[in-house]
């Protein structure tokens, strides 16, 4: 990737970024590094018998990194000033294999769960050094297009309602706040916990 100005952020399909890119985004310690965003696509059981190698392979084929011509893409990397500098987690809701047997985003909604049209935005990475400078932000806006020019009927994210002052670890905050959501068109379609919210865009 070419270098650009240094406030510039630029978001392409996983598939278009190098595999190196996105491991850089998801770094080596914390979080991201450890669950390689397939929390959503392993089954509660199954989840403490996947090695973190294992879950990297996975990340790796389902965003079909390197590949330009792949057909699907599992999420979008974002770039300032030409360096990898976060991810967001996109595509159909049936992906999300665990998403599919929990509480939230379900409840008080008669929503058909095997609905290919609609698409789940469910995790953000900001690499270290490249945060509070506007990337969450910059990723949920591109998933809304991604979604939309891959044919989806609608789009949603499970972001945590936060509170002005009081603080919140990565832990809480991979899956968005609000204020992102809705900067993006996302509205408030339920609030399945007082911490959690469902926020929806229906395409024409």
């Amino acid at each position: 990737m070419g270098q650009g100005p240094a406030d510039e952020i630029r978001i392409v399909p996983a598939n278009e970024a190098s595999w190196e890119d996105l491991q850089a985004v998801m770094g080596t310690r914390g979080e991201a590094s450890r669950c390689m965003c397939q929390w959503f696509k392993i089954r509660d059981k199954d989840w403490k018998s996947v090695p973190v190698e294992e879950l990297a392979g996975r990340l790796r084929a389902q965003a079909g990194c390197g590949d330009p011509a792949a057909t699907t893409a599992s999420g979008l990397v974002a770039y300032l000033g030409g360096e990898p500098a976060g991810w967001c987690a996109v595509e159909p809701r049936t992906a999300y294999v665990r998403m599919l047997r929990m509480r939230v985003p379900w409840a008080d909604r008669n929503e058909d769960r095997t609905d290919d049209g609609v698409w789940a935005v469910t995790c953000f990475v900001t690499r270290t050094g490249f945060r509070r400078r506007g990337i969450s932000r910059a990723l949920a806006s591109a998933a809304v297009e991604f979604a939309r020019e891959r044919g989806a009927r609608a789009i949603e994210g499970y972001p945590i309602v936060t509170r002005p002052g009081q603080e919140y670890s990565w832990g809480e905050l991979y899956v968005g706040s609000g204020s992102i959501f809705a900067d993006s068109g996302f509205s408030e379609v339920s609030r399945p916990t007082p911490r959690r919210a469902v926020m929806r865009i229906d395409f024409p």
